[in-house]
């Protein structure tokens, strides 16, 4: 089993500070979730049934009814080796660790992300060239990066007319909609992973969807068996995919707070990238970083290689409050900006090379 952020109760039990005085910052995950409504007994009393209207919600939010839901990305990332054809599998690195423990039985080579965007995007490049299936996570977890819808295409394009694949993880892409490869589903060559987890912030209720080819999840489905989502997961995701006006609130508000959190570090000199729910910040001394927060009662997400920190949102001013005073606390005085410094955020996509 891979670790993950999120355990918020081992960190307090490793520093012995009580749960309730912590943030926590390390999971990427909104943290103003959509507000279920109350759960109706039936939902608990009787099995899921799939005409319940979720696949009908799903369709008209994220713009494709080529769906099949599960619990969460979890079980399809684990479940498609065992369904899509191909022997050559290429993956981001640092990526979503799933992905790669999913693909291990495979010869797999790894997309090294440099720190020069247009090297990464050759890499892919030329892995797509000698690859049978690319799995690509879009933005990029942990380190935000992420490439430009006009590249996406031409790698599906080269790859299905190949017989090969491209697996897309689109988990943290709901608050740049238009960046989604959702609306091509159904193509030969494309899996399209989307969950309720981040920008919804229902990580508990664990519900995805899978937009692929109809044999693709036809084949998942019955790998995964009936009843794969619990009725009240059903419910709860059914009430946020269709609440049209709280999305595009959370939409801005998540927008402005990633703002002010790419401003924030950039203040005191960290250089950060990432969507609106979290940047990410390489850091030599990533891990005395990581320990002076959590001394702070500050749960931050810290990786190894390369070192770097990872920054979620906090959920009131009172945390963004926290998180301002802890940061020169740990850091030490922030260093002058030079006068042209840059201080735009760098989550921009990398835009497709020019074809003659």
């Amino acid at each position: 089993m891979l670790e993950h952020g999120g355990r918020l109760r081992r960190a307090a039990l490793a520093h012995g500070i009580a749960l309730e005085r912590w943030l926590d910052l390390s999971t990427g995950i909104n943290p103003q979730g959509y507000p279920v409504p109350p759960v109706p007994a039936d939902a608990w009393q009787r099995l899921p049934e799939d005409d319940d209207g979720l696949d009908a919600a799903a369709a008209r939010y994220y713009g494709s009814a080529q769906l099949l839901a599960v619990a969460g990305s979890q079980p399809a990332i684990q479940a498609l080796p065992a369904v899509l054809r191909g022997e050559r599998v290429s993956l981001l690195s640092p990526g979503y660790a799933e992905h790669a423990h999913a693909w291990r039985e495979r010869p797999t080579r790894t997309i090294a992300l440099e720190d020069d965007a247009e090297q990464c995007a050759d890499a892919v490049d030329a892995a797509v060239e000698r690859s049978d299936i690319v799995v690509l996570v879009q933005p990029n977890n942990p380190t935000g990066l992420h490439f430009g819808r006009d590249r996406l295409l031409d790698w599906h394009a080269r790859l299905a007319r190949r017989g090969g694949w491209l697996v897309v993880d689109e988990a943290f892409v709901d608050t740049t909609p238009e960046a989604s490869l959702v609306p091509l589903a159904g193509s030969d060559g494309l899996v399209v992973l989307r969950s309720l987890g981040k920008f919804f912030g229902l990580a508990g209720a664990r519900v995805g969807f899978v937009f692929a080819p109809p044999e693709v999840r036809s084949a998942l489905a019955e790998r995964l068996g009936p009843w794969t989502l619990a009725g009240p997961s059903r419910w709860a995701a059914r009430h946020a995919l269709g609440d049209i006006a709280w999305q595009a609130r959370a939409r801005a508000a998540l927008l402005a707070a990633g703002a002010r959190l790419h401003a924030l570090l950039a203040a005191h000199g960290l250089q950060a990238r990432g969507p609106a729910l979290f940047k990410h910040v390489e850091h030599p001394d990533a891990a005395r970083l990581h320990d002076a927060f959590a001394r702070r009662a500050i749960l931050l997400r810290a990786f190894e290689h390369p070192p770097a920190l990872r920054f979620g949102l906090p959920a009131d001013e009172a945390g963004w409050a926290r998180l301002a005073e802890a940061l020169p606390a740990c850091l030490g005085p922030a260093p002058a900006a030079p006068a042209d410094a840059d201080m735009r955020p760098t989550s921009a996509p990398i835009p497709a090379p020019r074809r003659p």
